[in-house]
């Protein structure tokens, strides 16, 4: 069981980087102009990397617990999702947001 549970770990690191090249691949193709692709394209990951930094990694200065957490989870990791359905990629919204939630339930279960 324990080995379920560190991969079920890892995959939520994978989440976690999937989540910042979803945020980037929609920040590249929701604009038209060359300088706000560049903007959004790297500036949205970046942001949302600091924020998850401050507030919802392991070790974050100001880390939040109980339903506020659980909130902020389910925007940090549901917009990902969100942003892939009105790029054109439903399908792997679809995917993506069935394998997080699913991780979601896992790690609350385990108390990860």
């Amino acid at each position: 069981m324990e080995v379920i549970k560190a991969l079920n770990l890892g995959l939520r690191f994978l989440i976690e980087i999937l989540a910042l090249v979803i945020y980037g691949y929609w920040g590249f193709h929701v604009s038209k102009g060359t300088v706000m692709k560049y903007f959004l394209g790297i500036g949205i990951p970046l942001l949302v990397a600091v924020i998850w930094g401050m507030f919802g990694s392991p070790k974050a200065p100001y880390g939040l617990t109980g339903t506020p957490y659980l909130l902020f989870e389910l925007i940090i990791f549901g917009l990902p999702a969100v942003a892939l359905f009105f790029s054109g990629k439903q399908t792997w919204a679809i995917l993506y947001a069935v394998v997080t939630v699913i991780n979601l339930v896992l790690m609350k279960i385990w108390h990860q």
